[in-house]
Formats: C-alpha cells, sequence, structure tokens
C-alpha cells in the first residue's frame, strides 16, 4: 500500500491560479502538480481550466483544487462560471456548490 500524496494548495491571486504543490519540507513549496486557471470579471470567477500532471492522477487533485476556489468565491461573494468541462461536471456531483453558478 502506498502511502497518501502529500500536497499543498497555495493560491497565486495575481497570476489567477491554484497550484496544487508537493510538500517538501521548505516554506516555498515543492513542485506543482496541479493547477486551476481562473480570471475574476466584476463579482464572476471564471474558472478556465484544471490540470493535473499525469503520474499525479487520481489523487483527487483537481477536486481539492476545484473545492478550494469554489470555497474561496464563496467566501468572497462571488458567483462561478465554469467554462472548464472538469469544474462544471464536479459542481454538478456536489450539488451543495450550485448556488455559486452565475
Amino acid at each position: 500500500m502506498t502511502a497518501p500524496l502529500e500536497y499543498d494548495v497555495v493560491h497565486e491571486a495575481a497570476s489567477g491560479r491554484y497550484e496544487a504543490r508537493l510538500r517538501n519540507g521548505r516554506s516555498e513549496g515543492g513542485h506543482a502538480v496541479g493547477m486551476l486557471r481562473y480570471e475574476r470579471s466584476g463579482g464572476v470567477v471564471v474558472v478556465a481550466s484544471t490540470v493535473t500532471d499525469p503520474v499525479f492522477r487520481g489523487n483527487g487533485i483537481a477536486s481539492t483544487l476545484t473545492r478550494r476556489a469554489l470555497d474561496d468565491a464563496r467566501d468572497a461573494g462571488l458567483r462561478v462560471r465554469a467554462e472548464c468541462w472538469y469544474v462544471d461536471e464536479w459542481i454538478d456531483r456536489n450539488p451543495e456548490y450550485a448556488d455559486l453558478r452565475a
């Protein structure tokens, strides 16, 4: 049995993205293995894409990135438009986030 993948989600607001970075024991974080890109337009967060390094797929990275981005949008009082098919389907599977749709 393998140990669960350990990573941190870092919000790079200036770049419009969330990154999943492998934990490496240093404060700056490790290698990025996943990313969610977005843009803000008025009161709407437009999620453009999610990408996970193929080697690390199946570890819940895209789901974790999506949940974090949507939780942050909710906390900021923003709505969400999912242009990314993954995020669109994720919201369908998690109806407690449906109220965020723009």
